[in-house]
């Protein structure tokens, strides 16, 4: 399959039911929580990836979502990039999966997780049991699972200036519904940016907001809602790469009477009215879209890999 922008439908929570489960479950073991539409944007991303072993893939905006430990434990090798910090890394993850840094900086080693401090020793034995137990159960206690055959890389950098790796390094590039949390003017300078990074012949495959008409900024989430002909310019699509954006409605009402997206909001949007789905009212104003940007000798479209 080529190029190609699409709205992503709910009919890919049964048709890929099995992608859906597994991301799930991979959420539910780690204490994770998956966006309100997560699930769309997960399973249509690893379905057009196919099998990913043995690949080397940087997860862009990965933060410390489900996509990268999905890949490692598929036998992938990942690069996961971040601006925020992540050195603190819990042991829940370093114990399941193999995971390292591309530079000393961006993770902490494991003995700078222990929980005791010497100030600690000075208060109620009570307080230092609860801290310990806490710690504990944070860091330490998972479901026992055999160790994940890939790895994943952690870099902490702007998506925009992956100045530690070299051109045409990766067979693919994944994003979750991270892109779009940039203003428009910074996004095309970042998909240059993984684009550089990208093999000939790799695939780009990132979710981002769908707008009907005119980009504009959906404040409570942080997220900028795309039109159509804005994403053929930043990923460099030609016009005629395949789109439904002219479905934009239907879609959309389908995904309004959604019973299994309304049932499994995360707990987070319950705390505040500042988020994608305020006090956890189910009353989406977007909806998510995949792109599919695949990487020519001269940088240009091509017929091109995936599981499609």
């Amino acid at each position: 399959m080529g190029d190609k922008i699409e709205i992503l439908s709910v009919d890919l929570l049964e048709e890929q039911a099995d992608l859906v489960r597994e991301f799930r479950d991979i959420a539910s073991r780690y204490g994770l929580e998956l966006g309100w539409h997560y699930a769309l944007d997960l399973a249509w991303i690893a379905f057009h990836l196919g099998d990913p072993r043995g690949m080397q893939i940087l997860d862009a905006g990965a933060g410390t979502g489900v996509m990268q430990w999905w890949l490692a434990g598929k036998g992938a090798e990942v690069v996961s990039v971040d601006r925020i910090d992540r050195r603190d890394l819990s042991c829940r993850f370093r114990l399941a999966y193999n995971v390292r840094s591309l530079r000393p900086r961006d993770l902490h080693p494991v003995w700078r997780l222990i929980p005791y401090r010497l100030a600690d020793l000075s208060k109620p034995l009570g307080y230092r049991l609860r801290g310990a137990l806490r710690a504990a159960v944070t860091n330490f206690i998972i479901p026992f699972s055999p160790k994940a055959a890939g790895h994943v890389t952690f870099y902490r950098q702007d998506l925009a200036r992956l100045s530690a790796i070299p051109d045409d390094n990766f067979d693919a590039i994944v994003s979750v519904s991270a892109l779009e949390h940039n203003r428009p003017d910074e996004l095309e300078q970042m998909v240059n940016e993984i684009m550089r990074v990208l093999k000939p012949g790799g695939v780009i495959l990132a979710t981002l907001v769908a707008a009907r008409g005119e980009d504009w900024l959906h404040e409570p989430s942080g997220g900028w809602c795309y039109s159509d002909q804005n994403l053929r310019r930043v990923f460099k699509l030609s016009q005629d790469a395949p789109s439904n954006y002219e479905d934009y409605d239907i879609l959309f009402s389908k995904l309004y009477a959604c019973d299994d997206l309304r049932e499994n909001l995360p707990s987070e949007v319950f705390e505040s009215g500042d988020n994608g789905m305020p006090w956890g009212i189910w009353d989406p104003k977007y909806q998510p879209v995949g792109v599919l940007k695949v990487k020519s000798d001269d940088g240009a479209s091509t017929i091109g890999v995936g599981a499609a």
